[in-house]
């Protein structure tokens, strides 16, 4: 059974950085588009980042735009977030997830494979 595993989260004062790991032991992250999720307390779970597999196509919602950057290491099997200038809105659980590319979103119906998520905790 294919397993994502995130790590990195934690407590962070706005206006900081933090770097989100995403590992999958066993499987091979080139192999498919990988996605960032969050979701904040009391809402529905939304897409933040995806980087295409084929050619690391990348797409951000206008939320994280310029703040947040995708990244792969396929040496490592790694995909990574990193998050600049955080804001207290940025507060959420962080999940990776595996599945297909799209120019135009992130729907959930696209990712086949979770990990179960890292907290990630801004302060005001």
């Amino acid at each position: 059974q294919v397993q994502f595993v995130e790590s990195g989260g934690g407590l962070v004062p706005s206006g900081g950085s933090l770097r989100l790991s995403c590992a999958a032991p066993g499987f091979t992250l080139s192999h498919v588009a990988v996605g960032w999720f969050r979701q904040a307390p009391g809402k529905a779970r939304e897409g933040v980042a995806c980087i295409a597999y084929s050619d690391n196509r990348t797409y951000y919602p206008d939320s994280v735009k310029g703040r947040f950057t995708i990244s792969r290491d396929n040496a490592k099997n790694m995909v990574y977030l990193h998050m600049n200038s955080l804001k207290h809105e940025d507060t959420g659980v962080y999940y990776c997830a595996g599945g297909f590319y799209s120019d135009d979103g992130m729907p959930e119906s696209q990712y086949s494979y979770w990990g179960q998520g890292t907290q990630v905790t801004v302060s005001s």
